[in-house]
């Protein structure tokens, strides 16, 4: 497949305003000779007083679309901006977009004209135009210190996160910061800014700003119904839509020559010098397959810096501590996700960025989402999707922190089982994906089985057994993991969060957990024992096996957090002692209750008993007045009254026994054989 695509879109000077001299200078010494096609398209627009949309595929140059209209409209002003007004505003949904976008700002104006003093007590060499003002979050900066700077500074442009902008407008700032004079607003990833995580916060600002100004969202997944359903809400006039396309090339054989007999175009949206490819594995084969990637691209593309994602900070985390024993001593790791401070990010990114890293020793940055928008890192090689991302508008993202600015790239994508439909997804989203076959170990032959289910339908879909080196990773990992305890929680909380993120996946329907083989997922974490969690009650064991490990010595490197721990043990003994002598005291009091029980039930039988007694004496009394009244003078039947005397006597010497009974004198047992038969 040949790959065609207009890189450049015309020289500097055929733009229908030309630019000011010294921003010229600057463009030209970043080795920009030439427009993109974006820049090309947005910047005429944007500096003829109207408000653009813009998506363009990562690496396009965005960036330099709308710092440069934006420096030439406040150069051209009419009225040059007094102290505290201000006269562009950019949002960024992160930080490190934000620090990005403000030192290209800064490169500018570092290079601008200083104006030379007209009278002796004149401030010499002032700056016409200040270094704009960065707003992020920060631990060396307060809200309060931000309007410090605005104040002393003079900054006319400010650059920020939505949180720390509303915080400056409408917070501390409120009554300093004058926004009448607005000129310019950008919502750079405006995708991200206008989801629901930053929609209020982004509308609060808008609406406090002035309705004539000029506004531009700019990104890289911006659909139809994204941009489309928001331009009301964020104040657009009527813009100009700008999507900057790349097309391929697709020539189809045929005849008996092979001669070229039609040509296709495909159309993407990720850059035509950016191949993406993806492995189909089984969930405990994902560590064996990311190390051989890596080794494959060193090889082959003799690539040195990459970035591998993951779902979550913790299994960054985690991993950070694994791979280093998995993979070539040479290699540098550096971390990064959002739960860094942002101190700590910044330094990331900045020693990632300046590593040395060459193909012997080569540079690997593991990163959540946090570094997917935006970022220039224009030496990173190759892209290594360990985990497909929650949002799919962050899977060309990703890819695009490589090919950059005409450079060429790879990315790659792991995926397991059921998860190769997320292929065809991507290309309904025009993102093409090629397969590349299982990478093996150096020597070793794959074995495929056709299943039974492909054999019925016609189609050979190969099935693999287990890769072997899988339990040799795990036994390499847990290993690791073996020698502090504090490895161990870190897995145990990656492993949770993985499959937490994953169930909550945006494409549900493709990625679910029921479908995902929990088991095979713990060996790849090298797990030394699977959590309890629900996602696991019902799920088969397997050939799983636990690790054989002695709980109560595996102790944390750290003293201090050892010290904590057997602390905290007997505590836990502590309670479990108490618990223990508690479910005692139940039971105990449980027989205690059974024995009452019984009591009362012999006691209730006694007082039924008593009362037939009684029941059958007041008959006896009845019956025997009734004898009397019909009994004859001459003593007839006198047999008969002397049989009924008898049974007065038997009842009456019954009564006797019971009481005799209840006070302990008489058995039960005793009592019931005298008076069995008695009725």
């Amino acid at each position: 497949m040949a790959l065609t695509t207009n890189a450049f879109g015309g020289s500097w000077s055929t733009l229908p305003t030309s630019l000011t001299p010294w921003i010229l200078d600057v463009i030209q010494s970043m080795g920009h000779t030439q427009m993109t096609p974006v820049q090309a398209s947005t910047i005429p627009l944007f500096m003829q007083h109207k408000d653009v949309v813009v998506e363009a595929v990562t690496g396009s140059g965005k960036t330099l679309a709308f710092v440069i209209p934006i420096l030439e409209r406040l150069i051209r002003r009419e009225r040059k901006l007094r102290k505290h007004e201000l006269g562009a505003l950019i949002i960024s949904p992160t930080r490190e977009l934000a620090t990005q976008i403000h030192s290209v700002f800064s490169l500018f104006l570092s290079a601008q004209p200083r104006t030379e003093p007209a009278e002796l007590d004149s401030d010499p060499l002032d700056p016409e135009y200040p270094d704009p003002l960065l707003l992020i979050s920060s631990t060396k900066s307060s809200p309060a210190q931000d309007v410090q700077r605005f104040t002393s500074t003079g900054a006319d442009i400010i650059i920020g996160t939505p949180g720390r902008v509303e915080e400056f407008l409408l917070g501390k700032g409120k009554t300093i910061v004058n926004v009448k004079e607005l000129e310019v607003l950008v919502l750079d990833e405006a995708d991200r800014l206008l989801d629901l995580g930053f929609q209020a916060a982004v509308t609060r600002i808008i609406t406090h700003l002035p309705k004539q100004r000029r506004t531009g969202l700019f990104s890289a997944t911006m659909t139809d119904a994204d941009a489309l359903s928001e331009l009301v809400r964020v104040g657009l006039r009527n813009p100009a839509r700008i999507v900057v396309k790349v097309q391929a090339k697709k020539l189809k054989f045929g005849g008996a020559a092979g001669t070229a007999v039609r040509e296709t175009v495909e159309e993407r949206r990720i850059p035509a010098n950016l191949k993406i490819h993806y492995v189909v594995c089984h969930a405990s084969e994902k560590l064996v397959q990311l190390t051989r990637i890596i080794s494959s691209e060193i090889t082959e593309h003799s690539s040195s810096r990459f970035i591998v994602y993951f779902a979550t900070g913790a299994c960054v985390d985690y991993f950070y501590r694994i791979l280093q024993d998995l993979l070539p001593p040479r290699t540098s790791l550096f971390s990064l996700h959002g739960n860094l401070p942002p101190s700590a990010r910044t330094r990331t990114l900045a020693a990632f960025s300046d590593a040395p890293a060459t193909v012997a020793s080569p540079a690997i940055l593991l990163a959540t989402d946090v570094a997917a928008r935006g970022l220039d890192l224009p030496s990173v090689n190759t892209i290594i999707q360990f985990d497909p991302p929650s949002d799919p508008k962050a899977f060309s993202h990703r890819c695009g922190r490589t090919a950059r600015a005409g450079r060429s790239g790879q990315a790659w994508v792991l995926l397991v089982g059921r998860e190769k439909s997320y292929i065809e997804f991507l290309a309904i989203r025009k993102i093409p994906v090629s397969e590349r076959p299982y990478f093996a170990a150096a020597g070793d032959q794959v074995m495929l089985v056709p299943s039974a289910r492909d054999e019925l339908e016609g189609e050979e879909e190969p099935v693999r057994p287990d890769d072997p080196e899988v339990s040799v990773f795990l036994d390499r990992i847990r290993k690791t993991v073996l020698t502090d305890r504090a490895i161990h929680d870190q897995a145990m909380t990656a492993f949770v969060s993985f499959v937490r993120a994953y169930s909550k996946h945006e494409a549900s329907y493709i990625f679910r957990v029921k479908d995902l083989d929990l088991i095979g997922v713990a060996k790849s974490f090298g797990l030394l024992r699977l959590p309890h969690m629900p996602e696991l009650r019902d799920m088969p064991r397997g050939n799983w096996e636990e690790a054989a490990v002695e709980w109560n010595a595996f102790a944390y490197t750290d003293k201090a957090q050892e010290a904590k721990r057997l602390v905290a043990g007997k505590a836990a003994a502590t309670v479990l002692d108490a618990e223990r002598e508690k479910r005692r005291a139940a039971r105990a009091e449980k027989q205690k209750a059974n024995g009452a029980w019984s009591d009362k039930v012999v006691k209730k039988e006694e007082k039924e008993k008593r009362k037939d007694w009684k029941d059958r004496k007041r008959k006896w009394l009845k019956t025997q007045t009734q004898v009397e009244a019909a009994k004859p003078e001459h003593g007839e039947h006198g047999d008969e009254v002397g049989d009924d005397h008898d049974d007065w006597e038997e009842l009456a010497r019954e009564e006797r026994m019971a009481k005799k009974m209840r006070k302990g004198d008489f058995s039960q047992k005793a009592f019931d054989a005298e008076f069995a038969n008695f009725d």
